[in-house]
């Protein structure tokens, strides 16, 4: 007796045909005849399940998946092929150096490593065999000395990549951005760790200053290093001469804040006709000029141009933000009354006579006045067994008609550039901050840095470069998966330059839902990383055939757009190339090479 499965074809009356599956019996009676009965219809059942029955009965033997089909390994792929796909649009390892090598692998895998998870190189040699980056880049058996190897090579080549990215992002008259940063190192070998000012109040440690010039959509450069004691002011000259001689970029237009650009550096500037530059007045010539009646308080205008005697050549915008003006007054009404509560304290002190000397009584009042910075505002009467103090109110209304008040100067004539683009430019400034926040604390993480060497640490710092080269592109290609505003910077040219920028209507909607139109949830750029981590690549086996093939987890519908979104990076370059012109407002024709 054998059982298959038999398959007829039958035509139905309105002229389509349809198959019937059967389960047949078919035996030998004792008169020697073959008899067929039909056990049941398996038509019900799809193609996939009457194939298993039909192999079943053919003798066929079957394994459940377990038993026959192995993952042996599985890597994370997703966080790296979001980078090398970003690599690819930029062109990356041509950027490091046109010519294949070991060193150039070492580099571009450093690189992405430290987009992906930044670490120590011994720790990222430990760590990226158990991704997909180590075999991409052909790296998977080096070790922690090559590592530093290919650092040495890249500072090396740190003057020629620079230049690259030069032509790549400035052409000539374009406005450049330059700040200068601080950070600390563990240890005291390095000779650029020194003790000097630390902007992020780190005490105790030696102290570094990264400076870093950036185009004006905040793009990076370059990157100098400076040892603890040097300040902003004495790094600007030898920036310049780096854009004139290293760049071949005759003019220039630098914007710095307040700090960077001094009077001794105007009038050097001064000296080169096709150098400009955008910066701010301190607080203190501000109240000059507000003294000798330049500057009316009452004056409501958001923007106003000045010329003055006292900057010959120049012209003088007065910017006033009244946002900026309330929270400033507000904030100064919390550290006036932060400080009296402390005063008090200390002259309910005195009254008791727990404080009866005039030097203690100083130096307890020293510290609570130098608390908030509030010294200026309070009017202090110090004596044997005797303290009391009240506010200048006089200091306090002078500072109140400062609130809100911000005068630009800069020495590009009104032909070149008009005064709302002027305070853009000073604005723009921002980015470079923002450089500054991923490259130290958000996403890179240079600190802490722990190289002894002078060449290893500015290795280091220079690393993490490219590496913001990559994720700023990164961040633009995924402005519609995040928090981000799509709709501001396109609108940046009809705003009110002074005013802070508001958001559209559809961001507000975004960070008030943290939903995307689509209803899907709107990521930040390290969640969107995390997330694109579920992405591995199994190696898989199949025990009987003795095959072994990789397999690749299937993307979901925000990863796969994720993924297609960094495809458009190569238009962001055109697109930032073009809005560059754009602002110069130039009629020449340029002919670009994206």
């Amino acid at each position: 007796m054998v059982m298959h499965v038999s398959t007829t074809q039958r035509k139905m009356s309105n002229g389509k045909t349809c198959q019937c599956h059967l389960l047949r019996e078919t035996h030998v009676d004792q008169h020697g005849k073959v008899q067929k009965r039909t056990l049941t219809r398996l038509s019900p059942l799809d193609d996939q399940a009457i194939a298993l029955i039909r192999g079943y009965l053919a003798g066929q033997a079957f394994a459940t998946a377990d038993q026959s089909f192995h993952i042996r390994n599985s890597r994370t792929h997703g966080p790296v092929l979001a980078v090398l796909r970003a690599f690819e649009r930029l062109e990356i390892p041509r950027l490091i150096s046109s010519t294949a090598s070991r060193e150039r692998d070492l580099a571009c895998a450093m690189i992405a490593a430290r987009l992906i998870r930044p670490q120590t190189r011994l720790a990222t040699t430990r760590w990226w065999n158990a991704t997909t980056l180590a075999e991409h880049h052909g790296v998977a058996d080096a070790e922690v000395d090559e590592l530093y190897g290919a650092m040495d090579w890249l500072v090396r080549r740190q003057n020629r990549i620079q230049g690259k990215l030069a032509r790549r992002l400035l052409a000539d008259g374009d406005m450049v951005l330059h700040d200068l940063t601080s950070t600390w190192l563990e240890g005291s070998t390095c000779t650029l760790a020194q003790f000097g000012y630390s902007r992020d109040r780190k005490r105790g440690k030696p102290q570094l200053n990264p400076g870093l010039l950036c185009d004006r959509l905040g793009r990076p450069v370059s990157l100098s290093v400076h040892p603890g004691t040097v300040s902003d002011s004495q790094t600007l000259m030898a920036e310049m001469r780096r854009l004139q001689h290293r760049f071949s970029l005759s003019r220039v237009i630098l914007a710095g804040d307040r700090g960077r650009i001094a009077q001794a550096h105007v009038d050097a500037l001064r000296a080169h006709p096709d150098w400009h530059w955008i910066t701010a007045l301190r607080s203190s010539t501000i109240r000059k000029l507000q003294r000798s009646g330049l500057i009316d308080p009452d004056d409501r205008t958001s923007l106003v141009e000045l010329t003055h005697p006292g900057f010959p050549g120049e012209r003088l915008f007065v910017c006033r933000n009244e946002a900026l003006a309330q929270r400033r007054g507000r904030v100064r009404e919390e550290l006036l009354q932060a400080t009296e509560e402390r005063l008090g304290k200390v002259r309910d002190s005195v009254l008791r006579n727990r404080l009866q000397e005039a030097s203690e009584i100083g130096l307890r009042v020293g510290k609570c006045i130098h608390r908030h910075r509030m010294k200026k505002h309070f009017v202090l009467d110090i004596s044997e067994r005797f303290f009391s103090f009240e506010r200048n109110e006089r200091s306090i209304l002078e500072e109140q008609h400062l609130d809100g008040i911000c005068v630009i100067r800069t020495s590009l004539p009104e032909p070149q550039m008009s005064a709302a683009d002027c305070v853009r430019g000073y604005k723009s400034l921002c980015h470079v901050e923002r450089a500054f926040r991923t490259l130290k604390t958000t996403d890179l993480h240079v600190r802490p840095i722990h190289h002894r060497l002078e060449d290893r640490v500015t290795g280091h710092l220079f690393l993490c470069m490219p590496a913001y080269y990559v994720e700023w592109h990164m961040r633009e290609a995924w402005r519609p998966l995040a928090f981000a505003d799509t709709e501001l910077r396109g609108e940046a040219s009809r705003r009110d330059p002074v005013a802070p920028a508001d958001r559209s209507r559809s961001a507000r909607r975004k960070v008030h839902a943290q939903l995307l139109e689509d209803g899907t949830v709107v990521h930040s750029f390290a969640t969107l990383m995390q997330n694109l981590g579920t992405l591995m690549q199994n190696r898989c086996r199949i025990e009987d055939a003795a095959v072994e093939f990789d397999l690749s987890t299937e993307p979901s519908e925000l990863q796969e757009k994720a993924l297609s979104l960094l495809d458009d990076i190569a238009n962001l370059r055109a697109r930032a190339l073009f809005q560059a012109l754009t602002v110069k407002k130039t009629t020449r024709l340029f002919t670009v090479t994206i």
